[in-house]
């Protein structure tokens, strides 16, 4: 019997020509999706997206400190021609009326870096669609001060539109707190106010009136809703607030000193183990560990966000995620472990081998990091 030949490897992209990577899954030229069953060429099996690869999508650029995204669930390209089969036109929902081949998304793959944080946010392996999303800056205060702020917002699956909550959260705390700290507003103070102002966003994005609607008889639509982490760095200042399960860690540059996990879960797990009805082991290993207690959006509980402030007497940096990176490195000396040991130089390097990391682990979630080099760059300090 012959052996059928192996597929050749495609060493440029065949929508635009620009050169590829082995491990590229997406071009980081035009966006396009490699996995395709291309006219011209080869398909490729499908691909964790490279570390480095750029955003997908149309090339807009994004506003000062935020991620190219769009409000809706993916900008869907209508009017622009497939670029799976290049005959077709692209329909309002992101498909190919030709092919039928789904469109590369904006929120699929994000990165972000100004002087003194990174971010990269990526869609993993399993979900169709990336429902976290970050805001990121550098900003000079008027005292002459460097503030560097990182949002991580992580949208609820079971809720309704939970990448738009997550959009809206992010952008809205960062402005509130850039604004506040502006004013001369303590950093906790600023923090705690912003997740309120973005809380009220994701509420009003229920429209007035809500109430969860049954749309089965175990299961209700409920108002978008996400997680919220924040951290501001401030010369010897660090300041952390957050609503949910999405976490901060320090991670100082000699690894032999003790890491720290700077958050506490609004979690079943969490207060199971607060109680002391439970260990830390027997509650994370139970199928509702995961269930947070706390979140914003119109479904929400009263809000009531956590803050705490640190004076951190040494180098390091602050690792801001949702659970798409610490389901894979949960204690704050796992976290340490595969945290670069360059990061502080190299925080967008670090944030993408971080992304990496939770993919080949499983990429069962949507996985955003931000990397916070402590303390804070003084170079570039005004707004990205």
């Amino acid at each position: 019997m012959s052996q059928l030949p192996q597929p050749a490897q495609l060493t440029v992209c065949p929508a635009c020509r620009e050169p590829l990577d082995p491990a590229d899954n997406y071009c980081g030229g035009c966006g396009a999706d490699l996995s395709a069953p291309w006219a011209d060429g080869p398909a490729r099996a499908r691909q964790p997206h490279p570390a480095g690869g750029g955003t997908p999508g149309n090339g807009r650029a994004a506003p000062p400190g935020l991620p190219a995204q769009s409000a809706h669930d993916a900008h869907s390209g209508a009017g622009r021609r497939c670029a799976a089969c290049r005959s077709g036109m692209i329909d309002n929902d992101g498909y190919c009326e030709h092919c039928g081949h789904a469109q590369p998304r904006e929120r699929d793959h994000m990165e972000h870096e100004t002087a003194g944080v990174a971010a990269v946010s990526d869609r993993g392996l399993r979900h169709h669609r990336n429902e976290d999303a970050y805001a990121v800056s550098t900003t000079a205060l008027p005292d002459g001060t460097t503030a560097v702020t990182a949002v991580v917002c992580d949208g609820v699956s079971s809720a309704s539109r939970p990448d738009e909550a997550s959009a809206a959260a992010s952008a809205g705390a960062l402005a509130a707190i850039e604004e506040a700290l502006a004013r001369g507003v303590p950093p906790r103070e600023a923090i705690h106010q912003a997740i309120l102002t973005a809380a009220g966003q994701v509420s009003s994005l229920a429209g007035p009136g809500h109430q969860p609607r049954e749309h089965s008889h175990y299961q209700q639509e409920n108002a978008p809703a996400c997680t919220i982490v924040s951290a501001v760095v401030i010369g010897d200042l660090l300041t952390i607030g957050w609503v949910g399960d999405s976490r901060a860690y320090w991670v100082p540059d000699d690894r032999s000193t003790q890491p720290a996990r700077l958050t506490e879960d609004d979690s079943w797990a969490a207060q199971m183990v607060a109680a002391g009805l439970l260990s830390e082991a027997e509650a994370y290993a139970d199928e509702r560990a995961h269930a947070i207690t706390g979140w914003l959006g119109a479904d929400a509980y009263e809000v009531e966000p956590h803050t705490a402030a640190y004076h951190p007497d040494r180098p390091g940096v602050v690792v801001v995620c949702t659970d798409g990176l610490w389901n894979y490195a949960e204690t704050a000396e796992q976290m340490a472990a595969v945290v670069p040991a360059d990061a502080r130089a190299h925080p967008l390097r670090s944030a993408r081998h971080l992304v990496d990391y939770a993919i080949a682990g499983g990429g069962h979630d949507n996985v955003t990091v931000a990397v916070l080099p402590f303390p804070a760059r003084a170079e570039g300090a005004a707004k990205a």
